[in-house]
């Protein structure tokens, strides 16, 4: 079954604002390029940063994921941010 335009729009749209908030966070646009970037052994993100990470997740898109359902290699990359939040906003 085709996927419909609109929907590929709209993942894509989440991807960039996942992106944007990634960004943010990390205070870095290169996260944006390389997605397999490794966020914790480029020294832009920590524990602060995960907790600031999963608020503008919520606030900003509504997709909550819980500090205690993750572990630190779930969330490294900026693709695996991206898959992580994605499944969450498509759970809804």
């Amino acid at each position: 079954m085709p996927v419909s335009p609109v929907y590929r729009l709209t993942r894509q749209m989440l991807k960039d604002e996942i992106l944007d908030i990634i960004a943010d966070v990390c205070e870095e646009d290169d996260v944006k390029e390389d997605l397999s970037m490794d966020l914790f052994e480029e020294g832009l993100l920590d524990s602060l940063g995960v907790a600031q990470l999963l608020m503008e997740l919520e606030d900003r898109l509504g997709i909550v994921i819980a500090l205690t359902e993750i572990e630190k290699t779930d969330i490294n990359t900026p693709e695996k941010i991206i898959a992580i939040a994605g499944k969450r906003k498509a759970e809804g």
